[in-house]
Parts: structure tokens; C-alpha cells; sequence
């Protein structure tokens, strides 16, 4: 039987690359923005994780607009010297936007933004990568998920996963067991995939998504105000994901 025409093999990895045109969209919705709100803000995000990214902008969706996107385009939009910028002041801003940044336009007052973000946190599952916040050790007897209350052993089918992972289990009654006492990871060291994936599994949250305010530009006045966030890092884990996310994390 021949091979029909319509069957095709698409693959759900690759990504089209972003065309002038679409660049030059992002640029004149930006620039759009400068001209409408009243602040622009530069933020960095500590353990980048889309969901809670997404949380963000439906909260600001009706008194703000949020892009993260390529640093070069963003600053584009802005101009990075006097005679380039698109309103007096934003090339000193502009110069800021290097790295894993994005922008927030709004009118809410500069306080009142402060303060919403400085108390949004959102506590989510480690990964490679990441540094342990504290030390755990799996205790001797069953192991196990700490996602529901009571926690509750794993289940026998999923021995060959924790086996897989480093944990020395022995079956008893079904259930997954330690024999001896198992240091899952360290506080202070860098966790492995395997640490990582361990911790997901058991159910223990290690790593705060956290959006931190970097600079500020007033459109009436021009100026642009500093605002250290010394809490916002961004480490190998978290910088691979903006990487992946920052062309399609556009608000809509």
C-alpha cells in the first residue's frame, strides 16, 4: 500500500525561530506601552517556573502589562542611548535590561507595587542545579510522599523508580522500604538530577518563585530609581528555563 501524503512526522521539540516582523511587533507593543503607562519596571525572577509566571500576569492583567522577552529586543524598544530612546529618560533604563530580565508597565503607584511583590511567593520543587535548603535524611521503614495528609508510602509499582534514583529499598508487605537510613542531600551543596527528582517525588518543596523589582521609570519626571533586591538570584536551573520561556511568555 502506498505511503499517503498526509502522513508526516512532526516533531514537538523544534521551535520556529522568530522572525523580523514578529520582533518588530514585540518592539511597537512595547513602545506602544511606554507611551500609555505611567511606570516601567525592570524585574528578575528567582527559580523561574512558567505556572506561577502566569499567576502573576492574570493578577496584573487588568492594571499592567508584563513582557519577557529577548534582553536585546526589549532594550531596542526603549533605545539605549539619549537620541534612540523612545521617551527621555528610558535609555538609562534600557542600558539595565541584560540577562534573564523582563519589564512591567503600570500606573499603580510605585509603593504599592513594591510591596505586592515583595510578599508574592510562591514555594515550588527544586531542580538540578539548585542548592538544598536544608538537609534530609529518609528515615529507616517505608518511604514516603509528603504530597498528601497523612502522608502515605509509595506504592510497590513505584520501587524500580526509587532504586533507579539512589534509594536501596527492599520490599516488605508490598510497600517500598529503607533498611537504613538514607541522606538524601546536603544543605548548602548543589542537588543532582537524581536529589532532584527524589525530592519532587517525596514531596519536598525546597525553592521560592519570587519576582524582584530592579529599577523604575517615571514617564512624568523622566528619572530612574534603583531598587536592590539582594533575596533574586538566578542560578544554571533557573536561567535555562527563562531561556526557554522568554519568547512565548509574552502577555497576550
Amino acid at each position: 500500500m502506498p505511503k499517503s501524503k498526509r502522513q508526516k512526522l512532526v516533531s514537538l521539540t523544534k521551535v520556529s525561530k522568530k522572525t523580523k516582523e514578529h520582533k518588530g511587533a514585540q518592539i511597537e507593543a512595547i513602545q506602544a506601552c511606554a507611551d500609555k503607562w505611567k511606570y516601567c519596571w525592570i524585574f528578575q525572577v528567582g527559580n523561574m517556573r512558567n505556572a506561577h509566571l502566569k499567576t502573576v500576569r492574570n493578577l496584573w492583567k487588568d492594571s499592567a502589562r508584563l513582557f519577557l522577552s529577548r534582553a536585546a529586543v526589549m532594550a531596542k524598544a526603549l533605545g539605549t542611548t539619549p537620541e534612540e530612546e523612545h521617551k527621555p529618560g528610558l535609555a538609562k533604563l534600557a542600558q539595565q535590561i541584560k540577562g534573564q530580565v523582563g519589564i512591567l508597565f503600570t500606573d499603580t503607584e510605585p509603593q504599592e507595587v513594591i510591596d505586592w511583590f515583595k510578599d508574592f511567593r510562591q514555594p515550588d520543587f527544586a531542580r538540578s542545579g539548585n542548592r538544598a535548603t536544608r538537609t534530609i535524611i529518609l528515615p529507616v521503614g517505608p518511604v514516603m510522599q509528603h504530597h498528601s495528609d497523612p502522608p502515605e508510602p509509595f506504592p510497590h509499582n513505584e520501587e524500580p523508580q526509587l532504586r533507579k534514583l539512589g534509594l536501596t529499598t527492599v520490599m516488605k508487605k508490598g510497600v517500598p522500604t529503607l533498611e537504613s537510613p538514607h541522606q538524601l542531600c546536603v544543605e548548602g551543596k548543589v542537588l543532582t538530577r537524581e536529589q532532584a527528582q527524589l525530592l519532587k517525588l517525596i514531596g519536598e518543596k525546597m525553592v521560592e518563585f519570587r519576582v524582584g523589582l530592579k529599577a523604575r521609570w517615571d514617564a512624568e519626571s523622566g528619572d530612574v530609581v534603583q531598587i536592590d533586591d539582594p533575596e533574586i538570584t538566578l542560578d544554571g536551573a533557573d536561567v535555562e528555563e527563562v531561556e526557554e520561556a522568554d519568547e512565548d511568555a509574552m502577555s497576550e
